[in-house]
């Protein structure tokens, strides 16, 4: 009876003669998917920028099983205008100015579909020769552009990998770092490890070490002041540290951060990469966000010292043109790395790998499959090349510095923190509120009012930005780098702000 219901299941609109990889079919609906999309970035500023739905909406649109036969790509296509983009957040939009970009380009997305087209896991060198050589060249092209120490280079003896996001390379460090050390002071000391970072770190760092067996009463998150623009004072740490170390403790690793999520401020290298090697310490360097500006020599100077570093790692994913995901991760000394993340099962084994001539990518990271991610990067880097790289960046700092000055113009608001890259981080003053009590409680409306602020001008929907709370102050992070934002967003996005600001001030 079974047999016969699934012959008679084949003979009711059901094809075994489907091929899923149809040359022509594929032809067909890539095209549409193309101009799909093409319309889509060319209408994105009709959009709302933050999505306006409420939490479970998609269910009530679509059915509640997946369909018994297959459908046609283009009635897949009206759902997705009808249904799925309501739900998208534009991160691509011109009037994103929220968290850090995402930055896309044509060279970006069509290395992606090159990726994704040939779908190769490259998890060693065998497995798709060119999928490791092409990467391994790309990380030593962006390290070249970059000016790192020549020690972070394959041609120097170090290396690069591009992980899936800022997450993994933390991970993967700590990990390396967490094996290092045990080996000189034994594995059953591995309670008495501490990882140092200041108070505004990712909280990557603090996920990364509780995954890698990290007391989590040994995380120090070192306390930061605006006085020093929240970056990580070299004192802070050498007291923290010496604290640790009395008590027993042992120092394994730091995290300095080029660029933090609150404020983009910036670790100073040179000195806490100088206290940290007087105890062996394992430093690496995460500049996420603000990794990719340092390709322009202007602003190399911010990763000064990076040569005092075991790693350093950037996202090409946020302001680099090259889609997500794609973190670049350098190594000094990437048998480290190998010797904790290696596995070596028989059904691997091959001549390439025993000759110890080839890199095998699998070592370097957390899962043993991988995508051709140097795909991307590499048509990113030839299709724009270094001159128009750094172009795009300036044309965003210099957006930034516009808006900055707008902001300070407006005696109502203060910039909160120095502008150091493409974000302003501002809010209207205390001052500017009717209330002049005392300075807590005036600090406390003045965070309300710009809370109220923040969140009428991203339900209007014409532009969207984030906040961030440092130091007690509630602010507003005014994030560009979105791939077509223009002058003229800045300014509309600021005319906006004002105009929100002018009504509020009406009802108080």
């Amino acid at each position: 009876m079974g047999s016969l219901a699934s012959f008679n299941e084949l003979g009711n609109g059901f094809s075994n003669n489907v091929n899923p990889l149809d040359p022509d079919e594929f032809r067909r609906q890539g095209h549409m998917i193309i101009d799909f999309l093409a319309d889509y970035y060319q209408n994105i500023e009709k959009y709302p920028v933050l999505s306006q739905v409420e939490p479970g909406y998609l269910a009530k649109r679509l059915p509640t099983t997946a369909p018994y036969v297959g459908e046609p790509v283009e009635a897949i296509l009206q759902d997705v205008q009808q249904h799925i983009i309501p739900g998208i957040t534009h991160w691509q939009s011109p009037n994103y100015f929220a968290y850090f970009p995402s930055s896309g380009s044509v060279a970006g997305f069509l290395g992606e579909m090159l990726s994704t087209g040939f779908n190769v896991v490259g998890f060693n060198w065998i497995s798709s020769p060119a999928a490791t050589e092409l990467e391994s060249i790309v990380v030593d092209w962006l390290g070249q552009m970059l000016d790192l120490p020549r020690a972070f280079l394959f041609a120097g003896n170090g290396g690069g990998v591009l992980q899936g996001t800022t997450c993994e390379a933390i991970l993967c460090t700590v990990t390396a770092a967490r094996d290092r050390m045990l080996l000189k002071v034994g594995r059953e000391n591995i309670g008495k490890l501490v990882v140092y970072a200041s108070d505004q770190t990712h909280s990557a760092l603090a996920k990364a070490a509780k995954i890698a067996g990290i007391d989590p009463t040994n995380f120090r998150a070192i306390k930061t002041k605006r006085s020093a623009a929240f970056g990580l004072s070299p004192e802070s740490l050498r007291h923290a540290i010496s604290t640790d170390v009395k008590a027993g403790l042992i120092p394994l690793y730091l995290c300095a951060t080029i660029g933090t999520t609150s404020t983009t401020g910036v670790d100073p290298l040179i000195p806490l990469c100088d206290v940290a090697k007087e105890y062996g310490m394992w430093v690496h360097v995460d500049a996420a966000y603000a990794g990719s500006a340092c390709i322009c020599p202007e602003f190399r100077h911010f990763i000064d010292g990076v040569e005092g570093a075991d790693s350093f790692s950037l996202n090409a994913h946020k302001w680099f043109f090259t889609t997500l995901d794609c973190c670049c991760m350098w190594v000094k000394d990437p048998s480290s790395l190998i010797k904790s993340l290696s596995t070596n099962p028989e059904y691997l084994r091959n001549k390439a790998t025993d000759s110890k001539q080839v890199v095998d990518y699998k070592d370097w990271q957390i899962t043993l499959s991988r995508r051709f991610r140097a795909m991307k990067l590499w048509l990113v880097l030839r299709s724009y090349g270094v001159a128009n790289l750094r172009n795009f960046l300036r044309s965003h700092v210099k957006m930034a510095k516009r808006f900055e000055e707008l902001v300070i113009t407006d005696d109502r608001f203060e910039v909160v923190v120095p502008r150091y890259f493409a974000m302003v981080c501002f809010r209207v003053s205390p001052s500017a509120l009717p209330f002049r009590n005392d300075d807590d409680n005036d600090n406390m409306r003045a965070n309300e009012f710009n809370r109220k602020l923040l969140e009428t001008v991203n339900g209007a929907g014409r532009i969207y930005a984030t906040h961030a709370q440092v130091d007690g102050i509630y602010m507003i992070r005014f994030a560009i780098g979105a791939s077509v934002t223009e002058d003229k967003h800045v300014l509309m996005a600021w005319k906006v702000v004002q105009e929100t600001v002018d009504a509020m001030l009406n009802t108080l």
